[in-house]
């Protein structure tokens, strides 16, 4: 039989970082291809105690259907951290809590954004952000990064350009997959554009509270004064990847609509993790726990950016993360990466393609990601160097 896959996800990519997964199975491979938190950095014994304790005390709650914006004293804990940490939120915005970031990003587009609608982001950026504006038939406009962040002058070209755009993708903060953060200048144009061409900016910030070095920026939805930005973000890089609890803020009438979206794909996110997430920021210090996140992170960063520093030739730029996860090395005049990304694979070192992050899936690209967050210290330095031999052979 002939199955005839929909016009949406007939062109549709599985993403190359999970593709890329399935090559690594040999554990001699060294991988910086992974997005993962480290897993020194899950409090497992601490979550162990909590979820026996539901489970004795709670089980019933922990088992049975709750409602789709989220478990009530889990929605409440997330508001409030916001607002006191972070100045987000106002009396016109909701919180809800969903199946892990991603699928925030995905109910926002689901919820503003037709067939064939604009969806402006950045370029490179966010491979599953990317997959799930073109799986809701979105078409996407990509505009460069600069090192202060998104491209101020070719932004306003594209929102001249498409004048119908619905949303606008930004990762301000330790960017995936460059690395960077934008500066708060950059931010306030970039908002007073949202504001002149009225766009609803979509800000993504997963990784913003592992910040290791420099001094914060404030986030959009900060200064959001107009209802223009949806916050979303998740505990994925600061508690557990896999309990998959994210979060949304944004305004009221938008995140209505998010919530039908989601009663229609999961009914509700896993109500035992809600549960255990609640009770890890109201009984355990969370706070200290982010903090030995950031001295991790930094130390890997710091290996990584040093090893680069020591042993990659001139040629072969790199950015100098201050938080996150992720850095993005770029080869000379524009050089595609593909030979590359697959002769460092047959030295066992496994790196991400530009071209995974590209808004335009046939464009090339001459950079590569990076992440220092799974490699152990001795992997890190082994695999830089590979990397640095293999640019002086190609390049040198």
């Amino acid at each position: 039989m002939e199955y005839k896959i929909s016009d949406k996800l007939a062109a549709l990519k599985p993403s190359a970082i999970r593709e890329i997964f399935k090559s690594l199975s040999d554990p001699t491979i060294i991988s910086f291809a992974a997005g993962n938190p480290s897993p020194l950095s899950f409090p497992a014994e601490q979550l162990a105690e909590l979820s026996a304790d539901i489970f004795a005390n709670d089980s019933t709650a922990a088992l049975q259907y709750n409602i789709t914006e989220g478990y009530p004293p889990l929605r409440r804990a997330v508001a409030e951290r916001m607002k006191e940490k972070f100045g987000i939120g106002s009396e016109n915005d909701t919180t809800i809590i969903t199946t892990g970031g991603q699928q925030g990003i995905e109910l926002a587009c689901k919820a503003l954004c037709n067939e064939g609608d604009v969806v402006i982001c950045e370029n490179p950026s966010f491979i599953g952000a990317l997959n799930a504006f073109r799986s809701n038939g979105a078409k996407l406009v990509g505009v460069p990064l600069a090192d202060d962040g998104i491209d101020t002058v070719k932004l306003e070209e594209a929102l001249i350009a498409n004048p119908n755009a619905k949303l606008l993708y930004l990762i301000p903060t330790f960017h995936n997959p460059a690395g960077i953060t934008s500066t708060l200048e950059n931010r306030k144009k970039v908002y007073e554009l949202a504001k002149k061409y009225e766009i609803v900016i979509l800000e993504d910030n997963p990784y913003g509270e592992l910040r290791f070095a420099g001094e914060n920026v404030p986030t959009y939805k900060s200064f959001d004064t107009e209802g223009l930005v949806i916050y979303c973000s998740s505990f994925s890089k600061i508690l557990s990847a896999g309990m998959r609890i994210g979060y949304v803020c944004g305004p009221d009438e938008i995140i209505s609509k998010m919530v039908v979206a989601k009663q229609v794909e999961d009914v509700h996110t896993n109500v035992f993790f809600q549960m255990l997430c609640y009770r890890y920021m109201t009984e355990k210090d969370l706070d200290a726990h982010i903090m030995k996140i950031r001295a991790l992170y930094k130390s890997k960063c710091d290996l990584m950016v040093s090893e680069l520093e020591k042993n990659m030739p001139d040629c072969i730029k790199f950015t100098r993360p201050e938080g996150g996860l992720f850095l993005w090395c770029t080869l000379p005049n524009g050089t595609s990466s593909a030979e590359f990304i697959k002769k460092a694979l047959e030295r066992k070192v496994a790196v991400v393609p530009g071209t995974a992050f590209n808004c335009d899936t046939e464009a090339p690209s001459d950079s590569f990601r990076l992440n220092y967050s799974m490699p152990s210290d001795e992997d890190i330095v082994r695999g830089v160097g590979i990397l640095a031999d293999l640019a002086r052979e190609m390049f040198c």
